[in-house]
């Protein structure tokens, strides 16, 4: 079963309607199709955008003359135009915030006339209830004009969306296709959700992202900055089974979840192994990890962690050692990885020579797709073993060879180290990107050894090259691949003290000003 991003969008506020219009004529209004240029990073040759591709999807109008869409209709686009409803016009847009994890984004227009004489749509007040009508307004594939198809919501439930995010998720069973993205969902004149994703080769199976995640959203980036939301990051399990309680010495009638991993291991941190959660703040969690939230609605526990904490602390009802007590759990608003997710950002190289230096990334892994056990299975690799470890130091990165190794002479004998995670530099261990610049910046030893991450019995090559003939090479490497600089823009600063060193074909090439 393939989930796949397709979306619709949504409504805000006081629905204003033209006299003599009918309600879903004022909706129609407010709806707009997105037309979008991606052009997005190209993992494995990070110096370089994919080429441009032409995305269409739909957005609403809301308060602050703004546009609201899905997160994937906007990432990554060089141009994006707002079409609006019975109109030829293209009005330029750029994205004012976003967030690739609840799929989420708000749009400016540069010209802000659009919004006169038009008014928004009121949110509804609460989840809507299995079985209730929406309807569906958005720009799908099959046609040129404003779609509208009606459904039922069949399912609300508290799951994963994506980049390790979570929230609240509608089913419905409106036809949707690619471009209902970012439409609104609409119940008797309000809105009910934002439309997002859809199962492929299923026969009406769509998604909505509900009111309530983007009013969290939208009161998150009124300062300007998407923080996120909080997040309980401990591994827990049900304690439905007997022995299980047994050993816990739970008592008859006493439910909750056990902790099997708390997310931090300091002394002070106030949750530990074998704990149970009995309560999220004065409400009580079910053996199965659910609460009751409404008379016909359970969701899981981690619903409540949303809405509950207050100051970044989470009130707890915990069972432990045959003992109730009551702890202040601080709760994040992301969890920490050591090969993080690029969510809107830029990937960072550094080029020494034949060798291309990235912080390795989840966007780069799932690049690699199916190649992934062939080409990381046989290897020695932390990107296997370590992809959802935390960092063991603040800053902690793991620093791969993301592309092949430019032909040169230099590298005869050598084996391509692609894909391999650097760990040290002249016997220096590789802490981040940044960190190796600095090393190849500061140390002056006449040569260069790499050490390349092992495992077992297993070792990658050691590699040793003449530090000025890698300085050398690195201008005409530039220059025959097309590459204008030889880092990303976060380490010119780092690496300019070596400019004066490189050769003068890479001082025009690779390193005016970014």
């Amino acid at each position: 079963m393939q989930i796949i991003v397709v979306g619709l969008a949504l409504l805000c506020f006081q629905l204003v309607q033209p006299s003599g219009l009918h309600a879903q004529d004022g909706i129609r209004d407010l709806v707009v199709k997105i037309h979008a240029t991606h052009h997005t990073p190209n993992l494995v040759r990070p110096w370089a955008k994919n080429s441009p591709q032409q995305v269409k999807g739909s957005g609403v109008v809301i308060d602050g003359k703004r546009i609201l869409t899905n997160a994937h209709v906007v990432r990554y686009a060089s141009q994006i135009y707002v079409q609006p409803n019975q109109s030829s016009r293209r009005i330029p847009a750029r994205v004012e915030s976003i967030t690739p994890a609840l799929d989420l984004a708000t749009l400016k227009l540069d010209d802000e006339s659009f919004f006169e004489g038009r008014g928004t749509l009121p949110f509804a007040p609460d989840l809507p209830r299995v079985k209730d009508i929406v309807n569906v307004y958005g720009y799908p594939t099959g046609g040129t004009e404003l779609s509208v198809t009606q459904g039922i919501v069949s399912r609300i439930e508290y799951t994963e969306y994506y980049y390790q995010g979570s929230g609240l998720r509608i089913q419905v069973d409106a036809a949707l296709n690619f471009g209902n993205s970012g439409g609104p969902a609409v119940t008797d004149g309000k809105l009910v959700g934002l439309v997002f994703s859809l199962i492929q080769n299923a026969q009406n199976i769509g998604y909505l992202i509900p009111v309530e995640e983007i009013r969290l959203f939208l009161t998150d980036v009124a300062d300007g900055v998407y923080d996120g939301k909080p997040q309980m990051l401990d591994v827990i399990q049900t304690v439905e089974n007997a022995a299980l309680r047994q050993k816990l010495r739970l008592p008859d009638g006493m439910n909750g979840v056990m902790v099997t991993e708390p997310y931090r291991s300091d002394p002070d941190y106030p949750l530990k192994e074998w704990d149970v959660i009995t309560q999220i703040g004065d409400t009580p969690v079910d053996s199965d990890g659910k609460v009751a939230v409404r008379y016909d609605l359970r969701l899981s526990a981690s619903y409540l962690v949303q809405n509950s904490t207050k100051n970044g602390r989470l009130s707890l009802t915990v069972f432990r050692d045959g003992k109730v007590i009551h702890v202040a759990l601080p709760v994040f608003n992301q969890r920490e990885l050591v090969i993080p997710y690029l969510m809107a950002g830029q990937p960072k190289y550094f080029i020494l020579g034949p060798l291309v230096f990235s912080a390795a990334s989840q966007d780069y892994l799932e690049r690699l797709g199916n190649q992934r056990s062939a080409a990381l299975g046989q290897r020695p690799s932390p990107l296997v073993t370590r992809r959802y470890d935390k960092p063991v130091f603040p800053g902690e990165e793991l620093v791969v060879v993301a592309s092949p190794l430019f032909p040169h002479r230099m590298t005869n004998g050598y084996d391509d180290p692609n894909r391999a995670v650097l760990s040290e530099v002249n016997s220096i261990p590789v802490k981040n990107l940044r960190h190796l610049v600095e090393i190849l910046r500061d140390d002056r030893d006449s040569q260069i050894t790499f050490k390349f991450a092992k495992s077992g019995a297993l070792t990658s090559e050691t590699m040793v090259f003449n530090r000025q003939e890698l300085i050398e090479a690195i201008g005409k490497i530039l220059e025959e691949n097309g590459i204008r600089y030889p880092y990303s823009a976060d380490l010119a600063g780092v690496w300019e003290t070596y400019l004066t060193a490189m050769p003068k074909t890479a001082l025009s090439i690779c390193c005016a000003s970014q």
